[in-house]
């Protein structure tokens, strides 16, 4: 049965990547490069051992699933193996967003660290998932809105990329925030290695991450209202068709994975500094206080709306889900 065809090919495919991630691992660690950073700078290269760790977890799991089937404990052992992946691929985002600028990643390793670890976080979750036969026919749910608990977290989602979106342009238009002018902080994306697709942004006006901010608030509002499960009128040539879940619900994924523990940590951070229990460095701001008023606007933005993404992914997950056909 084509079921038994797709299940079997699911569990060579995670097989095949659990051997290729853990030998990936392990030529790092013997060649001492390191696959974490920590502090803003590379990590010990033994934490490399974990990559290795995972890999040989995955792929002992994947042997016992194809050999036993879809036990209990190998269903909660895949979903163990998924998380630990899901957190190698953290920074993920961030490569991406360097990736569409024409930006060259800090470090090639770590970048192929977490885009292995995404697909093996995807292969994991779809073997742990894939239980049982194809069962009846299902059909497509008829759109609908999330909850008011879930658009009102949308909104603050939304809200709370405002201060950091003006903050942005009056950079960009040539103002002063913070201690730091436009001028500086243009000299500033030029010393860290800026490309060239992200200074003429700049010299037009446009933030990079301001686009971003935008593009991220538009995938949120579609989790949650009916037009992001039907193409609507205003998209010419798909308007009526069906929108794939996935093609929301994937980048809403990396992007909840990485900005709302990013969010959180950073704010935690931010608190220690504020009440002087860390030492705040400046950066390239005039003062601590500086550095600490733009860090509050950025974590904020990030870790509220990092969760409003997880309550819109979750509803929509629930909404779009197939149900069968009397």
């Amino acid at each position: 049965m084509w079921w038994q065809r797709w299940r079997s090919r699911v569990d060579r495919a995670t097989a095949v990547w659990a051997v290729a991630y853990a030998g990936f691992g392990l030529v790092c660690v013997l060649w001492g490069t390191p696959l974490f950073h920590m502090g803003g700078g590379p990590a010990s290269p033994a934490l490399s051992w974990a990559v290795v760790v995972v890999g040989v977890l995955a792929a002992v799991t994947s042997g016992a699933v194809t050999r036993y089937g879809r036990r209990p404990y190998l269903r909660v052992l895949l979903w163990v193996t998924c998380v630990l992946a899901g957190c190698a691929a953290f920074g993920l985002l961030m490569d991406v967003i360097t990736l569409m600028f024409g930006q060259g990643v800090d470090s090639v390793p770590v970048a192929a660290n977490h885009a292995l670890a995404a697909v093996g976080c995807l292969l994991l979750a779809t073997t742990a998932r894939t239980v049982g036969g194809p069962g009846a026919a299902t059909v497509a749910p008829a759109p609908s809105a999330a909850t008011r608990m879930v658009q009102l977290a949308a909104c603050a989602g939304t809200v709370a990329f405002l201060p950091y979106v003006a903050m942005k342009l009056v950079w960009v238009s040539g103002g002063t925030f913070a201690g730091v002018s436009g001028e500086q902080m243009l000299a500033v994306s030029e010393h860290n290695g800026a490309s060239g697709i992200w200074l003429t942004l700049e010299s037009w006006g446009l933030d990079g991450t301001v686009l971003l901010a935008a593009l991220g608030v538009f995938l949120l509002w579609g989790l949650v209202r009916p037009w992001g499960q039907v193409y609507p009128r205003w998209t010419p040539w798909l308007r009526g068709r069906r929108v794939p879940r996935g093609l929301l619900l994937v980048p809403a994924l990396v992007g909840a994975a990485t900005l709302a523990p990013y969010g959180v940590l950073g704010a935690g951070y931010l608190a220690l500094a504020t009440a002087g229990v860390v030492t705040m460095g400046q950066g390239d701001f005039p003062s601590p206080g500086d550095a600490l008023l733009a860090g509050w606007i950025g974590m904020v933005a990030f870790g509220v709306y990092g969760f409003a993404l997880i309550a819109a992914i979750r509803s929509y997950g629930i909404r779009t889900r197939p149900v069968p056909v009397a």
